[in-house]
């Protein structure tokens, strides 16, 4: 359970353990396709899956450990979700969302401050969905003054 819940490691990085899970899952997820019907039941179910780890996780580890980062990999893919698969947007994609979980705008200051997997992860998925919000906003703007 440990190497699921640290995101195969990643979580014991000893600088920016949240960082490092999150440039995996998007390592990953730039190859897998995400313009599909397939992918959100996926997603769901990955993050169900998520929501389960972390809370065993939080067993071993404690409250929202900095080892636990499978909730920035669900939150991840809710970030590129049916994004184009651009270099440059993924890059955008990324930095909004570090930028969004670090910072943790409401409602994802609300699941912050409780125990459980689904308050750990609950704050990434809105964040990612935030994120995926404004990487649209960007890349329709980016369209139209081009």
């Amino acid at each position: 359970m440990k190497i699921l819940a640290s995101g195969f490691g990643t979580g014991y990085s000893p600088v920016a353990p949240g960082t490092a899970g999150s440039l995996l899952a998007y390592v990953i997820l730039f190859f897998i396709p995400t313009k599909n019907l397939i992918y959100p039941v996926a997603l769901i179910a990955f993050t169900l899956f998520a929501i389960y780890i972390s809370g065993v996780a939080e067993k071993s580890w404690g409250t929202d450990s900095r080892k636990i980062v499978i909730d920035e990999m669900a939150g991840a893919g809710f970030a590129i979700a049916f994004i184009p698969k651009i270099e440059w947007v993924f890059i955008v994609n990324f930095l909004i969302f570090r930028l969004l979980d670090v910072v943790k705008p409401p409602p994802a200051n609300f699941f912050n401050k409780r125990k459980g997997g689904a308050d750990v992860v609950l704050d990434d998925v809105t964040a990612g969905i935030y994120t995926n919000l404004l990487t649209w906003w960007i890349v329709v703007l980016k369209e139209r003054l081009v």
